[in-house]
């Protein structure tokens, strides 16, 4: 594939653009080249503001069901958001193998995730600017990648960052970008926070807040550094403070509390 001239006059087709759309378009166009995928959407994520979408392939429907959904406050529970963030995060990663113990049983994913009906993911991560880091997914819905395709896509990570980079340096000076709303952000970090704060003590909202991430009791304990008993007396005390008894509720409460 890689000698095949369709793929050359992708990769020049990269090099010739000249907006950020443009670019994204050709990237996307590559990367549909070296896998087969059902869409990619291209973040930033923010230490100090919300995320902000570049680029996409969703259509207007999706894009509203997914993205705007996702933008309103939830992105704090994504282990996207926390990993691009990261001083040590990869450069490239299987959203999978990054995951929580029991991410999939959270209803963060239930709610935010299971509805995209994506099988797999496979994510490029690059810092752009102090406090700022791309995030481009890459999704499949019918089946996992399998180990060739893994390859490939690794193959191509030196021109997949190459190419975030540029996209990065056209949105920020196309005057395209509207000014990240730092205020929101601080008020809904503010509310992830101190979720119950009225009730529950700083244990306890610590706990709140990573099983509200997916993280099973045994993984709040190891994040912790306590044992798995201590992290069950609290979880029993957190939820008679709160008046809930799943996790279900706790979700439920904390979405309540960010549209608030």
């Amino acid at each position: 594939m890689f000698d095949s001239p369709q793929w050359h006059a992708t990769v020049g087709a990269i090099v010739a653009a000249d907006t950020g759309a443009e670019i994204a378009d050709r990237l996307f166009d590559a990367i549909g080249q070296v896998v087969l995928h059902n869409g990619c959407a291209l973040l930033a994520f923010h230490k100090d503001a919300p995320p902000e979408v570049l680029r996409h392939t969703l259509d207007r429907q999706a894009e509203q069901h997914y993205l705007q959904r996702y933008l309103a406050g939830p992105y704090l529970l994504d282990p996207l958001y926390e990993l691009a963030l990261r001083d040590d995060k990869p450069s490239v990663c299987r959203f999978r193998d990054t995951i929580p113990d029991r991410f999939h049983s959270s209803e963060y994913y239930r709610q935010y995730c299971e509805r995209t009906h994506l099988k797999d993911e496979m994510d490029f991560l690059v810092d752009v600017n102090d406090g700022s880091a791309l995030a481009l997914v890459v999704g499949r819905r019918e089946k996992m990648f399998g180990k060739s395709e893994l390859a490939r896509l690794r193959l191509v990570e030196p021109l997949v960052h190459a190419a975030m980079q540029r996209i990065w340096e056209k949105w920020r000076t196309e005057g395209k970008r509207g000014a990240p709303d730092r205020a929101i952000h601080s008020r809904l970090t503010e509310c992830y926070r101190n979720f119950g704060n009225d009730v529950l003590t700083q244990r306890e909202r610590e706990i709140t807040q990573l099983l509200l991430r997916g993280h099973s009791t045994k993984s709040v304990a190891r994040e912790l550094g306590i044992a798995p008993g201590t992290v069950m007396v609290h979880k029993r005390n957190l939820f008679s403070k709160l008046g809930i008894t799943s996790q279900y509720e706790l979700f439920s409460r904390f979405i309540d509390a960010l549209s608030a």
